[in-house]
């Protein structure tokens, strides 16, 4: 999960060539962002969602429950206080959490969570905000 800086088909396209293998399924809604999917090698699925006799959270209830989960998080968390520049950075927390719901050593996340920073390079606020 990641902004993308707008909604346009070149936008787009470079986030799915960055986030999904090609030859897998992508499931859109009717946006024409998405429609040279199929020439850049994803099997591509789209369900036009207007005038659709099914509402858009029974068509894709995977979207709308990360979606809403999302805004939820934000607004509990950050009491809706956010900043633009942060966003990648309160994304990846809350993708880090909702991947992490439903795991079976939650009593092993401390400790997995330390073993991984051990590992890691640091990351300085200057990286997390693109500064120099």
């Amino acid at each position: 999960m990641r902004r993308v800086v707008d909604k346009s088909a070149q936008s787009i396209l470079a986030f799915v060539h960055e986030s999904v293998v090609v030859g897998s399924i992508v499931r859109t809604d009717g946006s024409w962002a998405y429609k040279t999917l199929a020439e850049h090698g994803y099997l591509h699925e789209r369900t036009v969602m207007v005038g659709a006799e099914d509402a858009a959270h029974f068509t894709m209830p995977g979207v709308h429950r990360v979606a809403s989960l999302l805004k939820r998080w934000l607004l509990g968390t950050h009491h809706g206080v956010i900043k633009p520049k942060h966003m990648d950075a309160y994304f990846n927390q809350f993708t880090f959490r909702f991947n992490r719901r439903t795991s079976r050593a939650r009593g092993l996340l401390f400790y997995r969570l330390l073993e991984q920073a051990v590992v890691t390079n640091p990351v300085t606020y200057a990286d997390i905000t693109n500064k120099s």
